[in-house]
């Protein structure tokens, strides 16, 4: 197996790109809910960042519910 399926295959490198990823979404969706120059662009960056970062306790609750 070549060096970079290894690496691919690299659970703890998948994770942190994972989380890299992720944080990089949140953080451009917050810029553009925060610099956006139209009230809508601003309000579906807020959208987006409602649904990105939404608690889990939250998720149970609503499953538990049903």
């Amino acid at each position: 197996m070549s060096a970079a399926l290894a690496l691919i295959h690299n659970g703890t490198l998948t994770a942190g790109i994972g989380t890299l990823l992720y944080t990089a979404t949140v953080t451009i969706a917050a810029l553009t809910a925060l610099l956006a120059p139209t009230p809508r662009r601003r309000r579906d960056a807020r959208t987006v960042l409602t649904i990105l970062l939404r608690n889990s306790k939250s998720n149970d609750t609503r499953k538990s519910d049903q």
